[in-house]
């Protein structure tokens, strides 16, 4: 493959050099961020040889491209003057959304995000450490068992056990990185609590106290939770003591400050509050296994390809660790988790089999395998089950179908590592559970994905921006769909012209549009409303739906932000409309000129209209 060729290609058609403002790339996919995304050419992109499929969402252009991903890249760097942000971790991209502040209605969100993104540096960790505990269990199964005896697998093993052992500094480190605050203070509090002293006076069992009041003799090696309460203590109080000490003593006494006050209620708050906190989330999946265990895996894995796309999978990837610490096993996530990568590559096993292009049968091969093999599910869920849509049927049918089997044979992860074909040791004594599983789930998805077919159809159906080129004192539909008068909007403050005169329609597209060409001076969090100022000063209100400010951003993807300057027919909001629509909402979406500063501004108010159509 000709890797210049199709790197020239890629960045033509996301609108040339000039129009990407930062490329980055993870594991499968070029991300771009670019200036203006209606410039971009989807389906001339999707044609190009080498390019899997393009995802447009959370206002990133990303270009999926599996195995070809970086000598594509390397050749953008090096014929083009591109910005680069360099690699970030699949499906953790951070929030590129305005941030919004903590309420009642969003803390749990929040406070799970945090966590994720408090476990999520140390995860390469845990896998690498597993990986060496199973090659070290293999030497001992098949080579050698009196390996177990030697100083050579003493020390080995307590290189795979570090990670695990000292999780709470890695823990400490990542809190404190994604609060702001300086990670040694929260990784030295956090650090004490593995000190010799106290695991000395733990081994002993004999009551001690700290300043008279008395401390959990409890081991806190492997733990999570107790490290993190620590790292938001040292936080605060570092941000309280560069308040209130003098900056001559900031040197000396902020530092100490901090690791005192977190290290001494570590021991005797902290510490034991997470360890208590843990224990229940355990309990509560122990509680889970012994009554609906193998219809909860089922469940899971059923989901995960929904989560996967939608980010919400790493809200559950902290609970991993804290279920190999506490009961010691995870009976739960790991097999969902490596029954639905495994159902993904099944269903596009049983896409290959249909597809009468040989050119296509051997990239899709190639991806099944990569499912299967590597665990990478990124090019089987855009580039081909997401892309033909029935696919991912049996996406779900082969990750439950399989996950209930190994989850009634008793199927246990022991030990962290990746979830692919490979990892099978982690399972250690139900390692034939999970391989049971895995036949399973391949088999199922495969047949399942056969039987359906592909519509590529529905592959032509996909949304995406429009790209128009009007006159600055133009007006255009926002969206696909038919046309409404004012006045018969559901919503009196619209209905009546409180609000200005303008016109609704029904979308019939998932991307919401600038009005016309201009600035947008007010974008809300939620996506559910913006505004634009027109270069002559007239002022357009865009509202998407009724009452949908209640869904607090649920359903709405914001690809703009506030003070961009815009061109008409751009994309500013993508809605998920069926998701709306079934919570009960209308999703009629209004536009009325707010300030037409003595201009007599004309609509249309009738017939189906074309999203980027002058009104």
């Amino acid at each position: 493959m000709d890797y210049n060729k199709l790197a020239q290609g890629i960045v033509l058609n996301v609108g040339g050099a000039a129009n990407v403002e930062i490329l980055s790339h993870c594991m499968t996919r070029l991300r771009f961020s670019l200036k203006d995304a209606t410039k971009a050419d989807k389906k001339a992109l999707e044609a190009l040889d080498g390019v899997i499929g393009v995802v447009y969402a959370g206002g990133q252009y990303m270009v999926i491209l599996g195995e070809n991903l970086l000598p594509v890249y390397d050749a953008i760097l090096h014929d083009f003057d591109i910005k680069t942000g360099g690699v970030i971790n699949e499906n953790l991209d951070g929030d590129l959304k305005q941030k919004e502040p903590l309420t009642w209605g969003n803390a749990l969100n929040k406070t799970i995000g945090f966590i994720s993104s408090t476990v999520t540096p140390m995860i390469p960790g845990l896998i690498a450490g597993g990986m060496l505990k199973v090659a070290l269990l293999l030497v001992v199964t098949f080579i050698s068992a009196n390996y177990v005896n030697t100083s050579s697998y003493q020390l080995i093993s307590a290189i795979a056990d570090a990670p695990f052992y000292f999780m709470p500094i890695f823990v400490a480190y990542g809190a404190a990185t994604k609060l702001g605050g300086t990670q040694i203070y929260a990784m030295a509090a956090a650090a004490s609590l593995l000190h010799g002293n106290f695991t000395a006076l733990v081994t002993a069992a004999k009551p001690i106290s700290l300043f008279g009041l008395p401390v959990n003799l409890l081991s806190y090696g492997t733990t999570l939770l107790p490290a993190v309460l620590i790292a938001i203590v040292a936080y605060y109080a570092e941000k309280l003591l560069n308040k209130i000490i003098p900056n001559i003593f900031k040197a000396i006494f902020v530092g100490m400050g901090t690791i005192f006050i977190a290290g001494s209620l570590g021991f005797l708050i902290l510490g034991p509050l997470g360890n208590y906190i843990g224990r229940g989330i355990a309990a509560l999946f122990m509680w889970l296994d012994g009554t609906i265990g193998a219809l909860a895996v089922g469940l899971l894995a059923a989901a995960l390809p929904w989560m996967v796309m939608a980010g919400m999978h790493t809200a559950i990837t902290p609970f991993m660790p804290q279920l190999i610490s506490d009961p010691g096993y995870d009976s739960m996530l790991r097999p969902a988790f490596l029954m639905h990568n495994m159902a993904e590559g099944g269903a596009v096993l049983g896409v290959t089999a249909r597809t009468k292009d040989k050119m296509k049968r051997s990239e899709y091969l190639s991806i099944a395998i990569g499912c299967i093999v590597a665990g990478v599910t990124e090019p089987a869920i855009y580039g081909v089950n997401l892309k033909y849509k029935k696919p991912m049927y049996a996406v779900m049918a082969g990750g439950f179908a399989g996950s209930l089997v190994a989850s009634l044979l008793g199927v246990r992860a022991y030990v962290m590592g990746y979830s692919n074909i490979l990892s099978l040791p982690i399972f250690k004594e139900t390692a034939m559970a999970a391989a049971v599983g895995i036949l399973v789930s391949i088999a199922v998805a495969a047949v399942v994905a056969f039987v359906l077919n592909i519509d590529n159809e529905d592959s032509e159906k996909t949304t995406e921006p429009v790209k128009v080129e009007v006159a600055d004192d133009a007006i255009v539909a926002v969206a696909d769909g038919q046309l409404l008068a004012l006045e018969a909007v559901a919503d009196e403050v619209f209905s009546s012209k409180m609000m200005g005169d303008g016109v609704a329609l029904s979308p019939e597209s998932d991307f919401i549009v600038a009005p016309a060409n201009g600035k947008l001076t007010t974008v809300f969090p939620t996506g559910h409303a913006f505004g634009l100022t027109r270069a002559d000063g007239v002022e357009i209100l865009v509202h998407v739906g009724i009452n949908t400010v209640e869904l607090k951003g649920q359903g709405f993807d914001v690809l703009a932000k506030q003070g961009d300057l815009v061109r008409a027919g751009q994309p500013i909001v993508k809605i998920d409309r069926e998701a709306l629509v079934r919570k009960g909402y209308d999703i009629t979406t209004i536009m009325v000129v707010t300030d037409s500063k003595g201009k007599h501004i004309s609509l249309r108010h009738e017939g189906k209209i074309k999203s980027g159509t002058i009104l």
